[in-house]
């Protein structure tokens, strides 16, 4: 039997490779009778090396924590960086609304200046019609020698045939003519109050067309104080992911370090505990031969694994770590091209990408166990509530408080896997518990 090298150095693919070496040879010794050599064993460190290992692990959980702050920290200064720039975009927004407002006021001035113009024009024309037609009255009556109006139109009759005629003259004029002079003065009055009215829209429409200039003026500012804002958060977004990524690479490689320590001891116990049922079962066999009994039974089977559902879910999740994120993006079958927002999404372009959103990454992984809704609020509830203290691999996680508004999956030991946000890519995190849900939803077990 060729004999695998063993010592500090030894790789857990070796050491997983002696493990099952061991349950092999349980097997054997169950089924043939015939005793094997014993396989090496993994690293066997002295208590003073345990310890020591201790003192490390310790020390390294120590780094772990610290990197978890400043991780934390570069996190919460991205949110807010993007809440500055989502603001001033909403300045924008609210100026250019302004804007549309007071130039539809000052448009809106000028057709009631034009039309009370037109009205004021007209009431002239009537004033000068009015004054005609009295000229013409005044006129007539004084071709038929009378005052008009007066009784003495009447009286200063030589016979009865002409006071007729006089009051036939009088009723026919004065539905309209005895009224000319009535009717220029009212004409007079309306043409004034027309002029005062445009002269008053004349104005309002002045008054409106200066603030459709404020207006704009302001939106031009918010506009590029937005831009600016935009460009600095930018530049700053990318010096904080460069930090973040040094942070989760140190991060890994202090949790890859425990995990060594810890991983070489339990091989070790794991190997020791081979070793007692394996000489065990030797005893046994040594026993039953001596008794003349038949073939002794061999060591328990391995258990098989367990939460299968649960490590397809996050495995379908793990295939898509650095997928762009795309708003809207994202069904059971893989990443698709995201949609227009409106707003932040689309000054990322994501309605051009193709990748996830958190909700989308969510209705991927578990494509396999239930169909999903493509909206976070309503992935809260399509399964069995857990308190946050009790989540397990395989949960989602959700963040809020009021109105949720991202989703990930948990991968336990504090780390989820999540599609972050527009610019950004899927990717491995520590779980964020600032805004955090209290509870996590259960689908699997």
């Amino acid at each position: 039997m060729e004999t695998v090298p063993h010592g500090p150095g030894l790789s857990a693919g070796l050491r997983s490779a002696a493990a099952a070496g061991a349950l092999a040879l349980v097997a054997l010794l169950g089924a043939g009778g015939t005793a094997v050599a014993v396989p090496p064993p993994p690293p066997n460190p002295s208590d003073s090396e345990l310890a020591q290992s201790r003192r490390a692990a310790n020390a390294r959980a120590s780094e772990v924590g610290q990197l978890a702050n400043r991780l934390a920290r570069a996190e919460s200064r991205l949110a807010e960086l993007r809440d500055e720039v989502a603001l001033k975009m909403e300045e924008a927004n609210k100026a250019l609304v302004d804007l549309r407002a007071a130039q539809d006021a000052a448009r809106t001035a000028e057709r009631e200046a034009v039309a009370a113009r037109a009205q004021a024009d007209a009431a002239a024309a009537a004033i000068e019609r009015k004054r005609a037609a009295l000229d013409r009255f005044v006129a007539g009556s004084y071709q038929q020698g009378s005052t008009i109006g007066s009784v003495g139109a009447y009286l200063g009759s030589d016979s009865p045939r002409d006071l007729l005629a006089r009051a036939q003259l009088l009723d026919a004029v004065s539905g309209s003519q005895l009224d000319a002079l009535a009717s220029m003065r009212q004409a007079r009055v309306e043409k004034a109050n027309k002029d005062a009215a445009a002269r008053k829209a004349l104005e309002l429409a002045e008054q409106r067309r200066e603030e459709a200039e404020d207006a704009k003026a302001a939106a031009d500012a918010a506009q590029a104080a937005a831009i600016q804002a935009r460009r600095a958060q930018a530049a700053r977004a990318d010096q904080l992911e460069a930090e973040k990524n040094s942070v989760e690479r140190q991060l890994y490689a202090a949790q890859s370090r425990v995990d060594g320590l810890e991983d070489q001891r339990q091989r070790y116990q794991e190997w020791l505990a081979q070793k007692r049922r394996e000489e065990a079962a030797q005893a046994q066999q040594a026993a039953s031969s001596s008794a003349g009994s038949s073939a002794p039974s061999g060591g328990p089977a391995p258990a098989g694994p367990s939460s299968a559902s649960v490590e397809s879910v996050i495995a379908r999740a793990m295939s898509q770590l650095g997928v762009t994120y795309a708003w809207g993006g994202g069904n059971a079958s893989g990443p698709t091209r995201g949609i227009r927002d409106g707003g932040v999404a689309d000054s990322y372009g994501d309605y051009n990408k193709i990748g996830f959103d958190c909700s989308g990454l969510m209705i991927y992984a578990f494509a396999g166990v239930k169909s999903l809704p493509h909206y976070s609020g309503y992935q809260y509830y399509e399964g069995r509530h857990v308190p946050l203290s009790q989540a397990r691999r395989g949960d989602m996680l959700f963040w809020g408080p009021g109105r949720i508004h991202h989703v990930a999956l948990y991968l336990g030991n504090g780390q989820m896997i999540e599609a972050p946000y527009s610019g950004g890519r899927v990717r491995i995190a520590p779980v964020r518990y600032d805004g955090i849900m209290p509870y996590a939803t259960r689908l699997i077990g």
